[in-house]
């Protein structure tokens, strides 16, 4: 019998397609699945807090439960009737904002590529250091609880900081913007473990899958990551707290029930941020907004600029990043004390309930910000802008300024245990950004950098009284 050529080469594309997917594709997925069941298990020997059930179970599963969640179901068809359209086309809406916010968390990814990134990324830009940990007080948070990280955000390196550093403790779950909605960033981040949040959505449908979907996690007991402040600072300062992710995470919240949410306060400080001159110039109302063109440009052009300097050897790591993590907030103790149980609350007296103890996490945060070198002699040169000054005089006034933050109890961090070299490398940066003119040894801030200046001041402002804060 003879066949076409055309059959042939169908017929052996059929059996090639065939034997992927009943040898190799299986194959693939059992040498996966053997890998992350690996990693499981080591990582599983030296974690602190374990990573939980929910978070290794399959996406599909997830999606489908949070698909047909009650809450969700009740709210799908009320919408429905409202809109005048078949319950199937809302549910079709639900299934995309579901599957826009359920990560897809893999352990392999995580901690043998997702840790290895970030480790090189940070110490390749910065020197990165752990200034205080309550080691005491993070002993005796309960292996059960759902341990949340309460961070301030400074820079978008915030999360490859964090994670690198947590990682010998747990896995986070963060909770990322829609700037990371990008192809192929979104499936790495995805598998990190994030979920996708649209932060100023106003459709009560997606916040409510949101608010179910955070519900789930919490009382699974998932380790998660949020930014109370909801974005970048855009002045250096600390900004007023969002409620939405809190109180997602606390309005069901049982005081008598048997997992407890435990928030852990985590201060972040850079003695530069990448982002700095666009969240300065952010403020500035006069300034025209630039395209997502011109912001290509301008980092591709950074980039050029600091790989050229590392050829030339004439490349500086952006200083010290540093990190602390402060006493743990139990949401069970803190419920008592103040004789509150938010499930039982009207929706306006929860909300007020949820902004007093959002409140209590900013100032426990802010209380653990480290005090880093530039920030310090930011704050130094900002005293006196109009007078030049010295070296020396400008490490007298540093000294001054660490004895005073150290009285009141905040964490400086010192390099080398030197104070005399903290106010080196400080005044040594800020020269080399040029946003400090030196003359004949005399130092003084450039007039069109003060902006700047006063956005690494502000890092810790809110550590000094308030007679002796820049203004």
């Amino acid at each position: 019998m003879t066949l076409p050529v055309w059959l042939v080469a169908v017929l052996v594309l059929l059996a090639a397609l065939a034997m992927v997917d009943r040898l190799l594709l299986p194959g693939a997925r059992w040498f996966l699945r053997r890998r992350v069941n690996i990693v499981l298990d080591e990582i599983g020997k030296r974690l602190h807090l374990e990573i939980r059930p929910f978070t290794l179970t399959k996406r599909q599963v997830l999606i489908d439960r949070l698909m047909y969640d009650p809450k969700v179901l009740e709210a799908a068809g009320a919408q429905g009737r409202e809109r005048g359209i078949p319950r199937d086309v809302v549910m079709a809406e639900v299934g995309r904002y579901a599957r826009e916010i359920v990560p897809a968390f893999n352990a392999y990814a995580y901690f043998r590529m997702g840790y290895w990134l970030a480790r090189r990324a940070a110490r390749l830009l910065y020197r990165v250091r752990v200034g205080f940990t309550d080691e005491e007080g993070l002993s005796r948070v309960d292996p059960k609880s759902t341990v949340v990280f309460v961070m301030n955000h400074r820079s978008n390196m915030d999360y490859v900081l964090v994670a690198y550093l947590a990682a010998t403790r747990t896995a986070l779950s963060y909770a990322v913007g829609e700037w990371a909605r990008i192809w192929p960033l979104q499936t790495l981040v995805r598998t990190m473990g994030a979920y996708f949040i649209r932060r100023d959505s106003k459709d009560p449908l997606y916040r409510l899958v949101l608010e179910r979907y955070v519900a789930m996690a919490t009382e699974g007991g998932v380790v998660q990551a949020i930014y109370p402040e909801g974005g970048l600072t855009k002045d250096g300062a600390l900004r007023t707290p969002r409620l939405g992710l809190l109180d997602y995470m606390t309005r069901a919240f049982d005081p008598n029930g048997e997992r407890d949410i435990v928030f852990i306060p985590v201060g972040i400080n850079y003695d530069r941020t990448l982002e700095d001159r666009s969240q300065v110039l952010a403020l500035d109302a006069e300034v025209p907004r630039r395209g997502a063109g011109f912001v290509a440009a301008t980092t591709l052009k950074f980039l050029l600029r600091n790989v050229l300097l590392m050829l030339t050897g004439r490349w500086y790591r952006f200083g010290y990043a540093c990190v602390n993590f402060g006493s743990p907030l139990s949401m069970r103790t803190y419920s008592r004390e103040h004789g509150i149980d938010l499930r039982t609350l009207p929706r306006e007296e929860r909300f007020r309930e949820v902004e007093k103890l959002a409140s209590m996490l900013m100032s426990l945060l802010g209380k653990v910000i480290p005090v880093l070198p530039v920030s310090l002699v930011a704050t130094a040169l900002l005293r006196r802008t109009e007078t030049r000054q010295s070296e020396l005089e400008l490490k007298a006034e540093v000294l001054r300024l660490i004895g005073e933050l150290s009285d009141a109890g905040a964490h400086v961090y010192i390099p080398r245990a030197d104070q005399d070299y903290a106010a080196t490398v400080g005044l040594r940066m800020l020269t080399l950004r040029k946003l400090v003119s030196e003359e004949d040894g005399l130092y003084a801030p450039l007039r069109e950098e003060l902006p700047l200046l006063r956005y690494y001041a502000n890092s810790i402002r809110h550590l000094f009284r308030e007679e002796d804060a820049i203004r």
